[in-house]
């Protein structure tokens, strides 16, 4: 004989546990994200834990693209409140958002970094210009004997494309392609890059999807590897590798200038000066964006929004300059400041 009692137990207990996870809501800010961005972070995250009633907030290294796939996935204290990115969110993947109830995004300009290519210290520094460095890594090339024709990349050492560059194998250590930063390097140096050929920039008038694809595949023979989302483990391979080249965020160039240097990019090095004015050619932004409907369920996030707008953050001597990140302008951290404080939402 069935016990409705028993059951009825058994379904409250139910009933109450469910209600007690969703009491039991994050009592700590998730974060997850671009590997450049993460630093940074981190030191805020860091600083807010120490300097405020809320808990150090969790933050993770997943690449640009993970990190904005989890921010979009829900609301709720199962999903993350804050995505990093070392590039802007695609409108794809705003829609993704919108779609799954992530009406309300925060998003927070942080400042500037440029992509570096650097090696060993060991080794000579490398000088190139983004021509050079398209033909040594992209999948296809014009053909030396008819620049019009696309051919598969021929080239096997650096002095092939110029004989200035050094008799060293092509080796490159990169990251995939859900990074941020594969994404930067993609548009700021491959496709500038690619259009110093006149039949290539013709063919980004009449067929912009084209020129991109031709642009900024990659060769997949061995000379650029594929090294995860984890900089820091680019980083401990060209230490093991002294003649491949490691491309990533400045930030992580500054931290290891006893061990590498950077590459010369059409006559600019790799500088916190030369990114800051712009003259280095290869620099992008960084963001963090965060997820309103969050706020005020999980908590400490506007004061995190709050300390990481600050000036003794994002300021020009402020804790994050110290990590590498390049300052945005007066006005515009201003502005900044005031438009993530008022959490004003995004519109694409």
């Amino acid at each position: 004989m069935i016990n409705k009692s028993l059951i009825a137990a058994a379904v409250a207990g139910v009933l109450l546990s469910g209600v007690a996870q969703a009491q039991a809501a994050r009592d700590f800010i998730n974060i997850a994200g671009s590997s450049t961005v993460f630093p940074f972070t981190s030191a805020v995250a860091e600083q807010f834990g120490r300097g405020s009633k809320f808990k150090t907030p969790k933050v993770e290294s997943v690449g640009t693209g993970g990190g904005l796939k989890l921010f979009c996935q829900g609301i709720g204290p199962q999903h993350t409140d804050i995505a990093n990115a070392s590039r802007r969110i695609k409108k794809s993947e705003y829609d993704d958002c919108q779609k799954n109830g992530v009406k309300d995004i925060v998003e927070v300009k942080i400042g500037f970094d440029g992509i570096v290519m650097a090696n060993a210290k060991a080794q000579p520094t490398y000088s190139m210009t983004r021509q050079e460095v398209y033909m040594a890594l992209a999948k296809q090339v014009p053909d030396p004997a008819n620049p019009a024709k696309l051919i598969n990349n021929p080239y096997r050492t650096w002095n092939q494309i110029n004989p200035k560059l050094p008799n060293v194998r092509i080796e490159v250590l990169g990251p995939p392609p859900t990074s941020g930063t594969r994404d930067a390097f993609a548009e700021l140096m491959l496709e500038k890059g690619c259009e110093a050929f006149p039949s290539l920039k013709e063919l980004q008038k009449t067929d912009e999807r084209r020129f991109r694809q031709v642009c900024t595949q990659i060769r997949e023979d061995g000379a650029y590897v594929e090294a995860g989302e984890n900089d820091n483990l680019i980083v401990q391979k060209l230490e093991a590798n002294p003649r491949a080249l490691g491309v990533f965020g400045f930030s992580f160039l500054e931290e290891n200038l006893n061990k590498l240097h950077g590459s010369i990019i059409e006559g600019k090095e790799p500088t916190f000066e030369n990114i800051a004015d712009g003259s280095y050619p290869v620099s992008r932004s960084m963001y963090v964006y965060v997820k309103k409907a969050h706020v005020g369920v999980i908590p400490g996030i506007p004061e995190f929004i709050a300390e990481f707008t600050s000036e003794k953050a994002m300021g020009e001597e402020g804790y994050l300059a110290d990590k590498g990140l390049i300052p945005l302008p007066k006005t515009d951290r201003a502005r900044v400041r005031k438009e993530a404080t008022g959490l004003v939402t995004l519109k694409m």
